[in-house]
């Protein structure tokens, strides 16, 4: 008499299961397909070889979090003192745009903050990405855009004089290896900017994470942010 009720019970038991599992199955299977975060790197000609490759080393081993873009104004292929190529896309292919964007430095820069067009593409650019990094002089276009005005930056030592030139009203910080206000992390000269990757990817992921990666390259990682071996005069 009581087994019918019994098997009733039991059935809404399994039912529950079977609908927690697809659940749980349903989540597990949209976070496998979350799309790799974009960093978006802004080239232009003579851009300085190890400000984009350094960082590109670093987050590029993270295919599964990461996906590395190389942009330019008028897209094609843009190079270096160094002769280094690299093909890049226009800007306008981006869609809604990345979510990291980096600014390499190199003697290019010295040319680009007197490009309105760039200028005016970064500071959009900027205004709507959750990240947005600069290695070496690259802050120096992130200034002359507007973007640090009243924040805390840094830069090539060598060329710190005239970074600072593009905009006084930024907090520049001489002795740092790189500084991070809000969504900006600006670096110091060159290597300093694999630093930073890696330092952005500790804030992201945690020191073990970061630490990790730089072993996988046998990078020997400056960890401290704030003191740099180089210094600005």
């Amino acid at each position: 008499m009581n087994i019918i009720p019994k098997l009733k019970s039991l059935l809404s038991l399994l039912m529950l299961a079977l609908i927690g599992t697809s659940s749980i199955n349903a989540q597990n299977s949209d976070n496998k397909m979350e799309k790799p975060i974009e960093v978006a790197f802004i080239m232009f000609d003579d851009y300085e070889t190890l400000d984009v490759f350094g960082p590109a080393e670093i987050f590029g081993r993270l295919v599964d979090k990461y996906a590395l873009k190389f942009y330019s104004l008028e897209g094609g292929v843009v190079t270096n003192r160094h002769k280094v190529p690299i093909m890049t896309e226009k800007f306008e292919t981006m869609g809604n745009g990345p979510k990291i964007i980096l600014v390499p430095g190199g003697m290019g820069t010295r040319k680009e903050v007197n490009n309105t067009q760039l200028l005016n593409k970064l500071e959009k650019l900027s205004q709507t990405s959750d990240y947005v990094l600069s290695v070496c002089t690259g802050s120096a276009l992130l200034a002359k855009s507007g973007l640090l005005k009243g924040k805390k930056a840094t830069s090539n030592k060598r060329a710190f004089s005239w970074v600072v030139s593009q905009d006084t009203k930024v907090d520049w910080d001489k002795k740092a290896r790189w500084k991070v206000d809000g969504k900006y992390y600006t670096s110091s000269g060159v290597s300093a900017g694999m630093d930073m990757a890696l330092g952005f990817l500790a804030d992201r992921h945690g020191i073990d994470f970061a630490r990790k990666v730089a072993k996988e390259i046998e990078y020997n990682w400056i960890e401290d942010k704030d003191n740099d071996n180089f210094v600005a005069e």
